[in-house]
């Protein structure tokens, strides 16, 4: 008799509930049918209020995005300025000085050697800028072949120690393989040299006093090659460890003042490594740590 009287007392709160659900929509949808018209002008000024509102931030963040963009575009046709007019302005001062001075024969060397050292300069920051049109080309093929990884390494770090023997420092090479093994890629020759040599002389450039960089090429497993550019340079904020490799961005630090550059190295890092199958990342503990890049790429499968 309990369980059946509260079974019944069950049912009655449900049939009662149900009744209110009942009278409640009822009276709703009453509502709305008698004053359908002011309901239809509400939700039809809900929807343009929210997508005016929606229109206005979509406005917004794209005008700041633009912003953004303008004023690295506009650092980066300075910093190429003053890389382009720099050596030019050197170049024509010693050229100047040979053609109205009779200079001896030591001093012509040298200038002779300013002079090509301004000439390698802007050659690089040509070649830079080229490769970083280059790569926005996404199909754009590469020419692929079997690449001894090491040889490369070892022909960029020969090219700028020869440079840094002028004003001092040292690039230290090594390499850790199992069973002799040689680090073979596929790839194209020219472009990981070019992304090779970027990190490298990163390394040398950011290094605020005798440079002393070391670079590593080492085996991670089976199917993967790592090459390793450490310095002990300004060093690179957390935060920024990941926008470092954006077109046109720089380190905000106050010492970056003192070093021109155009922006694009990392950028073309980046895109080199990630069309050859691999990655690339930075790690640092902050400023005035020094920091490393490691490139990753897939082994050849000879």
């Amino acid at each position: 008799m309990h369980l059946r009287s509260r079974r019944k007392s069950i049912a009655f709160f449900i049939a009662f509930g149900a009744c209110l659900v009942a009278i409640a929509i009822a009276l709703n949808v009453g509502w709305i049918l008698l004053n359908w018209r002011q309901v239809a002008l509400m939700v039809f000024g809900i929807i343009f209020f929210t997508a005016i509102i929606i229109g206005i931030v979509l406005n917004t963040i794209f005008l700041v995005s633009e912003i953004r963009r303008n004023e690295k575009h506009d650092g980066f046709i300075n910093a190429v300025t003053h890389e382009l007019k720099t050596p030019i302005a050197s170049i024509r001062l010693y050229l100047e000085t040979l053609q109205t001075r009779d200079v001896d024969e030591t001093r012509r060397k040298e200038f002779y050697s300013v002079m090509l050292t301004d000439t390698d300069r802007l050659l690089h920051t040509v070649e830079q800028v080229l490769q970083a049109g280059r790569t926005g080309q996404r199909r754009r093929r590469i020419e692929r072949s079997v690449i001894d990884l090491g040889a490369v390494v070892q022909e960029c770090i020969q090219t700028i120690q020869t440079q840094l023997n002028q004003s001092g420092g040292t690039i230290q090479y090594s390499e850790r393989f199992d069973n002799g093994s040689r680090p073979l890629v596929v790839g194209d020759r020219d472009e990981l040299r070019v992304a090779v040599s970027n990190l490298v002389d990163n390394a040398v450039k950011y290094s605020q006093e005798t440079p002393r960089v070391s670079v590593e090429i080492a085996t991670l497993d089976e199917k993967r090659l790592a090459v390793r550019v450490t310095d002990k340079g300004i060093g690179i904020p957390r935060e920024q460890l990941k926008r470092i490799f954006k077109r046109f961005y720089r380190i905000r630090m106050r010492v970056m003042s003192e070093v021109k550059g155009s922006g694009l190295g990392l950028f073309i890092v980046r895109s080199v490594v990630a069309r050859h199958g691999g990655r690339v990342f930075a790690e640092s503990g902050g400023e005035g740590t020094g920091s490393t890049f490691t490139i990753v790429l897939p082994k050849a499968s000879v």
